[in-house]
């Protein structure tokens, strides 16, 4: 069986349009968010003789080049989807790697009643996999539309294709980077400039309004300016108008909202600032669990104020956003970077940061958005840029103080134009702020009384025997694991969700750099003592009430300067 029959536990993602094609015991059904060609694009979709159908979830930027390879094929929507069935027509299960774009998709053949599954290389567009007791095959988009059903079930891993005909998975995505072997390309800005503008504005497709999210940080900013500065002449603004609409959203006087408003100023977008109180994201949390489907504590921090804002974007009206995602892990833009030991551990460590998004920002930014039926584009995760920036030679990547090389250096300065600027140089080198502190440092305290109010010591001591796997160690984590389980009591639900000592979005190899962060474990860049400036002001006021002695911080390292060359970090 394909697809998930109840299709209804999944509406939220596509409130348009609901499809449900039979064929024997073959089911696809499909939940429409209508981006492209809203009049006749309902799924599933078809070739000529309708022996091929395809249910899509996603975009294909190139379609419309597809299409002209395609002359002898005739099209009955002008759907960017409406090109997989042709394709597998002329080109069978190899054609994946043509598509450019974001998508997973199932694909059955009624000529032989096999059938295809394939999903986009980073994993943008999430897509699970099952299996019944009674010999099924079951795809889905989320885990709710899996778990009631099937005895086991996982994660369809991104840049993968399932044929039934073989009954295995193989991986069609094979970037140069992918092996992680050390690049040598020597840094040029301007290459990487003109990629990243190519990358937006390819996604600047749509037939539905749009926009896109600023959190003031460098890389939503970069994504709104190069949209703003490339809007005018395009399809979409002709349909919708050349002023961009921005989005953001914090607690009151956070530090996003004040960015963002500077940027939005700046660029001449209008500007929609959203308001939460920490009441009202905690209100939310168990309806964040259910929909993006993790107890990743990070995740869950980062989700709930994204959750909230989507549901104001698309009462606006507005179906489609652009975002921010993966440039961290692309030029090691995290703070726990400024420990990488060499160019060679930095580079793998990008590496492993960029499989492992489908776990994590991806996820919250594509579920946290499909809860409302509003769609996340994310320009950074274009496949030539990935390219193109995993290409340069990872010492130019290098977080350098002494030379003023601060994290992300190497796209900061991509996009420093004296002639031309793209932001103002204090936006352009603001420190890196994680999504969830950016939005308010109290947001993440709160998130933890609140958690120590439903979680005891004596819970926390009898952790290990009630959860065995990915035992939490905070009663924050506890308290996002009993919400977890009690919407997917499966094991193989929890086996979905990844674990591990981390800090300020790190994997476990970056706890090795620094031994001392293993005594602060704590997904926030504030833990990044001795790198994240709060965390500095934060040990000076714990000395100053007594708690931690005035000698370690006469040890700690003078954090920020502001010269005239922009934003500097200093041992």
């Amino acid at each position: 069986m394909l697809s998930n029959y109840n299709c209804n536990r999944l509406k939220h993602r596509g409130p348009d349009w609901s499809g449900l094609y039979q064929c024997g015991d073959f089911y696809l059904a499909h939940q429409r968010l209508a981006i492209i060609d809203p009049a006749s694009g309902d799924q599933p979709l078809f070739n000529e003789d309708q022996a091929i159908v395809v249910t899509v979830n996603g975009e294909i930027y190139n379609h419309e080049e597809l299409r002209k390879r395609l002359p002898n094929h005739k099209f009955r929507t002008g759907s960017d989807c409406d090109v997989i069935a042709h394709l597998y027509e002329e080109y069978g299960e190899n054609f994946v790697d043509m598509l450019d774009g974001m998508f997973s998709f199932v694909l059955l053949d009624t000529r032989d009643n096999s059938f295809i599954v394939a999903r986009d290389a980073i994993g943008i567009t999430p897509l699970y996999i099952g299996w019944g007791l009674d010999g099924s095959v079951w795809i889905s988009s989320e885990l709710k539309g899996l778990n009631d059903d099937c005895e086991h079930f996982e994660c369809f891993p991104p840049g993968h294709l399932y044929s039934s005909k073989s009954g295995g998975l193989r991986r069609w995505y094979n970037p140069p980077w992918f092996c992680e072997a050390i690049p040598s390309t020597p840094y040029d800005p301007l290459v990487l400039r003109r990629a990243f503008e190519k990358a937006v504005i390819k996604r600047l497709m749509t037939d539905v309004p749009f926009g896109v999210l600023l959190s003031g940080g460098l890389d939503s900013s970069l994504v709104a300016a190069v949209t703003a500065r490339h809007l005018a002449g395009t399809k979409a603004a002709r349909q919708w108008g050349a002023q961009l609409h921005s989005f953001c959203v914090g607690l009151e006087n956070s530090p996003d909202l004040k960015a963002a408003r500077e940027v939005a100023d700046y660029l001449g977008t209008v500007h929609h600032e959203f308001h939460f109180t920490v009441q009202d994201g905690i209100d939310a949390i168990e309806d964040v669990i259910y929909h993006i489907e993790t107890y990743d504590v990070t995740t869950i921090r980062a989700s709930t104020p994204m959750f909230l804002m989507a549901r104001k974007i698309k009462a606006l009206g507005v179906k489609m956003v652009i975002s921010g995602e993966g440039s961290d892990e692309i030029f090691g833009g995290y703070l726990y970077f400024h420990k990488a030991p060499n160019k060679e551990e930095l580079h793998r460590e990008t590496c492993r940061k960029i499989k492992a998004l489908h776990q994590y920002d991806c996820l919250r930014a594509n579920k946290a958005t499909s809860a409302w039926g509003l769609e996340a584009r994310v320009p950074f995760l274009d496949k030539d840029f990935i390219n193109v920036a995993m290409a340069i030679d990872p010492e130019w990547k290098m977080i350098k103080p002494g030379q003023g090389h601060i994290e992300k250096w190497v796209l900061r300065k991509a996009f420093d134009d004296e002639e031309h600027p793209y932001l103002p140089k204090h936006i352009l080198y603001r420190q890196k702020e994680q999504f969830s502190d950016g939005v308010g440092y109290s947001w993440i305290d709160g998130l933890k009384a609140h958690a120590a109010q439903h979680v005891t010591d004596k819970m926390m001591q009898n952790a290990e025997h009630i959860f065995p796997h990915n035992t939490p160690t905070t009663k924050e984590a506890y308290y996002y694991r009993m919400i977890f389980e009690r919407f997917f009591p499966q094991n193989s639900a929890r086996l979905s969700v990844p674990g591990g000592a981390s800090v300020a979005c790190s994997t476990a190899k970056a706890v090795e750099w620094d031994a001392a962060w293993s005594n602060n474990l704590d997904p926030s860049g504030r833990a990044a003592l001795g790198v994240h400036l709060s965390a500095y002001e934060q040990q000076a006021a714990l000395a100053n009430a007594g708690v931690v002695p005035p000698k370690i911080i006469d040890t700690l390292p003078r954090m920020l300067e502001v010269s005239a060359s922009g934003l500097a970090i200093h041992s």
